[in-house]
């Protein structure tokens, strides 16, 4: 489960390397967009900002309920990992789609004793769950630049039904020209991921620079010690995202 050497080897034909696995988690897990989400959030609470007590409690509330958040999201990630390593152990070749899968977790001589139909619903779900979860903090960050950024005061119905054509119309033109290349559609899933983890130092640099200026923050400015991290974190994940890059072009 921890990182390896592996991570670096080459990608082998038909197959995805680690590191593109292991970025496309990071990339679905953390989202870029979920950092101007989480921004945004801490403006819902009722806070007095002329009280810095109060402003404290806000920023400690958030920073509780973010960390509590992507932990749950880290423990959920590492427990699907290796309970997928372990129960389709040495079935590598036989898996590389999500239909594959599928038909594996009811298949006994794959999934052994706890294979059931049941087990492959239950997965389906979970993907279906996972895609609506997506797509509404997508949806709602399309809202929050908009609104914040743009400065456009549309109703809220129209500001939603833009963003979420956005997020639709490129979906419904490659499922139309790949509909009935499963696996292209899967390697399509895959590489959105990663693209997100090649996106995330795009925000996270910025997030890390503003919440660390003194004339912005005032007393509420990082400390030292988490932005020297901010900061290692994002140039490792820069890093590993140029060499995924050079690998695969």
């Amino acid at each position: 489960f921890l990182p390896t050497a592996q991570l670096f080897e080459p990608t082998t034909p038909g197959h995805d390397s680690i590191l593109t696995l292991a970025l496309g988690i990071v990339g679905a897990t953390v989202m870029p967009h979920n950092l101007y989400l989480h921004s945004s959030l801490s403006q819902t609470r009722k806070v007095d900002y002329s009280d810095k007590d109060n402003v404290r409690k806000a920023v400690r509330f958030m920073t509780w309920d973010s960390n509590i958040q992507l932990s749950l999201a880290f423990v959920v990630n590492s427990l699907l990992l290796i309970l997928g390593a372990a129960l389709f152990f040495g079935h590598a070749s036989e898996i590389s789609a999500f239909s594959q899968m599928y038909n594996a977790l009811q298949d006994s001589k794959i999934a052994g004793a706890i294979a059931s139909s049941t087990l492959s619903t239950l997965f389906a779900v979970a993907l279906l769950a996972s895609g609506q979860n997506s797509t509404i903090t997508g949806t709602l960050t399309g809202q929050i630049v908009m609104e914040g950024f743009l400065h456009m005061k549309l109703p809220q119905w129209i500001i939603r039904l833009v963003t979420r054509l956005f997020a639709l119309l490129p979906v419904i033109v490659v499922a139309m020209l790949f509909g009935s290349q499963e696996k292209t559609l899967d390697q399509l899933l895959v590489y959105s991921q990663v693209f997100l983890s090649v996106a995330l130092p795009f925000s996270i640099f910025p997030l890390i620079y503003f919440t660390s200026k003194k004339s912005l923050m005032g007393e509420f400015t990082n400390a030292k010690w988490n932005t020297f991290l901010g900061y290692a974190v994002a140039v490792i994940l820069t890093i590993l995202n140029f060499k995924l890059i050079f690998d695969l072009f």
